[in-house]
């Protein structure tokens, strides 16, 4: 069995539970990915939370969250799939773990420059 991480898609939020369209959109981007990653065997959606960020709980994030096998290949096909797709790609940070471990995340790519810092 080859080597699996976790890959969490994090959009920032106004609020707890988020505004019609974030719900919307979170709908969508589980739809689109679990597809895409189905299609790519690179892996599977696992889930998702919404609400309070665990290190700032003045801010609030959506968290998409993936099992896949190829790290780099996944971020590559989630970045392509949410900007061909339309799905507020500018808005987005990408971080990482290997499965089945309590590591931290690893911030992979972050839409906007000079972000450098991912909790969920």
């Amino acid at each position: 069995m080859s080597e699996q991480f976790w890959l969490v898609v994090q959009y920032p939020l106004k609020s707890a539970k988020g505004t019609q369209r974030d719900g919307w959109l979170k709908d969508k981007v589980m739809e689109y990915l679990e597809i895409s990653l189905a299609n790519a065997d690179l892996g599977h959606v696992d889930g998702f939370d919404l609400g309070k960020s665990l290190s700032d709980p003045k801010k609030y994030h959506l968290n998409i969250f993936c099992v896949v096998k190829d790290e780099e290949r996944s971020i590559s096909l989630v970045k392509r799939v949410l900007k061909e797709s339309r799905l507020d790609h500018t808005r987005i940070k990408i971080a990482t773990m290997p499965y089945g471990t309590d590591a931290a995340y690893t911030l992979k790519y972050a839409a906007k420059k000079g972000v450098t810092d991912f909790s969920l």
